[in-house]
This record gives structure tokens, sequence and C-alpha cells, in this order.
């Protein structure tokens, strides 16, 4: 049996979405880019700007995820690389499994990029936080795209999204240390940055796993959330700073109102809004885990406090979960464990146990008493960007859902391999059901990565645009039609 929906989420029904507007832009804007994008005119319209994109509107074309059936079968398609685009990775011929009938083209070519942002005129918006800057990618007759700069000389910007704020567009972006906010009009920002979170925790040379990236989101009330992770693998200190860090933080677009929304957050850099409005996100959970129960196990007469690599490899599961006013994950004091789901294994409603090195006993944190984690991804999946499709050209059963790039990750014999994950939205319990890979063919055969994806939003054109920043690419996924 689902758990029932927690009480006090936050947000609202949703008016903008996450980071794409994928159903508020200029229809003309759109119907231009989708010709350029796919060669054919008539296709990628799209709502007006004022449009809503409300649960309502999403479950009429969408029926409620128990009901969804998710098409079987997925197929090696080369990936496309038009001319100029080439080099590095991809100077190698590629193959992602992607589901029946979609096709795979290299879009353009961004060295370091990681999250994706459409702005209002249907261009889409790439961040590279070690360049510090913002890239503007212009969809071109040749099917590819035209990048320019738009900022730079930020301090390892990330995650962006648009909104409104009193009837006019703005940008906001995280930057490692503060949060911005720019006015934007014509195609262009057309006034001064307003800092609304300023001095945030950033690098901190005392830690051994400083996550200093940052993601962002807006609510329809115009609360801004935006992540700051931990300074560590596992260290309670980090709960105690000031200010604090493994948190998802809450503010008001003026800048005030400054509030840690939900605590014991890893490295929460997922954060997406539902079709019901609350705001959800993707958690990267602690490496190197030790083994949680006395006992002997493998060579070790009592394994309880070792890394034992076997367990590793499938613990903890990394977390997707809504942010709830005042609720606490746990980090690092409890672990979520699908061995002591029902049934054993389940990534639906995991429950935390106590962390055998920093919470022996349960006494720091009676873990019994913090809620489940709502889905667990595979362990070490390192979840990034995360979005709903509600609202968008992706078609059914993809847009009754949300997508989640996994980054792969080192701490596992082989390597987690990299993948664009796909969760069904529960319409009738307003939550998202466990994981089915979407597109998968990143690694090599020796295990080791040859591309990497943040982050997955939908195209005006009904495509779905990743993000790689290993390769340095975005790619065009374009569904069966």
């Amino acid at each position: 049996m689902r758990r029932s929906v927690p009480a006090g989420r936050v947000g609202e029904p949703m008016t903008v979405h996450r980071r794409g507007l994928a159903a508020a832009v200029l229809a003309a804007a759109i119907a231009a880019a989708a010709a350029a994008c796919s060669g054919s005119a008539g296709q990628g319209q799209r709502q007006a700007p004022d449009a809503p994109s409300s649960s309502a509107a999403t479950s009429s074309a969408s029926p409620p995820a128990s009901a969804i059936q998710v098409p079987a079968g997925r197929s090696g398609t080369p990936l496309v690389v038009p001319a100029g685009e080439g080099g590095g990775a991809l100077s190698t011929s590629r193959k992602l499994s992607v589901p029946a009938g979609w096709t795979a083209r290299v879009w353009a070519r961004v060295p370091g990029a990681r999250m994706e942002a459409w702005t209002p005129e249907g261009n889409l918006l790439v961040s590279v936080p070690g360049d510090g800057k913002i890239m503007e990618l212009r969809p071109d007759a040749a099917g590819t795209a035209t990048v320019g700069t738009l900022l730079a000389g930020l301090t390892y910007p990330q995650g962006m999204a648009f909104a409104r704020v009193d009837g006019r567009w703005v940008l906001y972006v995280a930057e490692s240390d503060q949060i911005d906010r720019y006015p934007w009009g014509t195609g262009r920002i057309s006034g001064a940055r307003t800092v609304i979170a300023a001095r945030l925790p950033d690098l901190n040379p005392r830690g051994d796993d400083v996550h200093r990236a940052k993601d962002v989101t807006v609510a329809a009330d115009g609360t801004v959330y935006f992540n700051v992770g931990s300074s560590s693998n596992a260290s309670p200190d980090d709960r105690t700073m000031s200010p604090q860090r493994a948190v998802i933080m809450a503010v008001s677009p003026d800048g005030t109102g400054l509030r840690a929304a939900e605590r014991g957050v890893r490295n929460g850099e997922g954060l997406a809004v539902a079709p019901d409005g609350t705001v959800w996100t993707a958690v990267n959970e602690r490496d190197n885990i030790p083994y949680p129960s006395h006992g002997r196990h493998g060579t070790y007469s009592d394994a309880f406090g070792q890394v034992v690599q076997g367990y590793v490899n499938n613990h903890p599961p990394d977390e997707v979960v809504p942010v709830t006013a005042g609720r606490d994950l746990g980090w690092p004091y409890c672990d979520p464990d699908q061995d002591h789901s029902h049934p054993a294994g389940s990534l639906t409603n995991v429950p935390l146990v106590p962390d055998s090195a920093t919470n022996p006993g349960g006494n720091r944190l009676r873990c019994a008493a913090l809620a489940p984690i709502e889905v667990g991804l595979p362990a070490h999946t390192a979840p990034l960007g995360m979005t709903f499709l509600q609202g968008s050209k992706i078609p059914p059963p993809w847009s009754g859902g949300a997508v989640i790039a996994g980054h792969g990750s080192w701490n596992r014999q082989p390597p987690r391999a990299p993948a664009v994950l796909w969760l069904a939205w529960n319409t009738s319990t307003g939550e998202l059901e466990p994981a089915v890979t979407l597109v998968s063919g990143f690694e090599n055969s020796d295990h080791s990565f040859w591309g990497r994806p943040v982050d997955a939003v939908p195209g005006p054109d009904g495509a779905l645009y990743v993000s790689d920043d290993a390769a340095g690419a975005i790619y065009r996924l374009a569904p069966a039609t």
C-alpha cells in the first residue's frame, strides 16, 4: 500500500514550468525553432506565455500512472553527428539505447555543459560552471544550434529557471555562492542583476566531498527553491554549520524570508515542480557506506561498520522526494535501506535505518521516526537534472512523468552506468513511481564512460534535449511521431 501524501508540502499548482517554459512561450518563435530543428513546418506549437500548466490540464491528456503502459523495448540507435559537431568523445561512432522509433542527434557542442533552460523566445540556455558562463543556443536551419555567450564572469553557475515577477519575465541563475535574478525582455537580459540570496556556503577547504553546485526552481507562488549541498561524504558537522549545509532552501523573489525548507539532504541537485505544484528533489546519497548490521559477512566475522564492496554496490539508494516544510531526510545519521522495505528490495517508500558510523544504535537521531523515502534510485545513480514533462510536446506516455539525468558513479564495481531515467507520475497519489531507463549507452565496453548526462528538458519541438558534460554536447532525442 502506498503511503498517503504527507501534509505540508510546499508549492501551489504550477503556472511556470520548472526550467524551460516547455508550454509557455511565443508560438511564432517556437514554430520557427521547430522548423529549424526538424526541417519541417507546423510542429512544436505551444501555449501563449501566460497559459497555466495545471494538473487538471495534464491529467486530461495523460491517464493516472497506474494505467500508464510503458512501451516495451528499446533499441540501439546511431547517434548522428552532423558535420562540424564531431571530435573528442564523438570522434568515434556511438549508439544510444532509446525507446523504439526514437532518433538521436548531436544538436550542439558545449564543453562542460550542465543544466538547461528554454528562454521565452525558444532558445536554449546551458550553464558551464567551470567557465563561469551561461551559453545561449539558437536553433539554426541546419538542424543544429549557433552557440553564443549570454553571461560570463560568474562563480560556478549551474541551475537556471524562468518565472514571472510582477507580470514580467525574470531569469534566476544559481551561482555557487549566491542566487541571482535578471530582468528579461525581448530575448535578452534587460537590466541589472539582483542578488536574492548572498554569501551561500561554497567551497570548504576542510570538506572531503564538497558539493558547491546549486540548482534552482520556482513554485507558482513565486517562492524560489535551491539546494545547498554538503561539504562532505558523511560528516555530521554539516548539519550544525552556520549557515547550514545539506539543505533545500527557500526564499521570496525579493530576497526576503530565506529559510531551510528541508534538511538532511546530502546533495539535492535535481529540483523540479510536479503537476500538482509540489516541489521535488533528486538526491545524491553517500559513498562507501559501512555495513549496518552485526554478524558474519564474507571474510568478516562481524561486518558491522566495515566497508564491504558487495554491500556498497547496491547501498544506499539515491532519493527522489517532495520538499516538505520541516522534513528531515536524516543524512548522515540515517540511510535509506531497501533491504528493510516491504517487500524487501522495493524502491518505493524506502525506510531509513541508523548509519553504523555516525549513528550506531540510533542514539543521535531516531531514524524510524522519519518519513520513508518516496522513491529510491539504484545506488550511485548520481541524479542531477530533474524535469516533469507535463504540458510539453513529448508524446504520451512519457509526458505523464518526470525525467532524471543519472550521471553515473565511481563508487561501485563495476561503476553505475550513466542514463536518463523516467518516472511515471501517479495522479491518484501525487507521487512518482519507481524509475525505468529511458536512455542509456554512455559507457564503453570496459565500463568507462564516454558520456555523462547532466540534464534533460523537453524542447518546443517535442524532442528531449540532453546535456552531457563529459562529451561536451547537447543531444536532441526525438520521439517517434
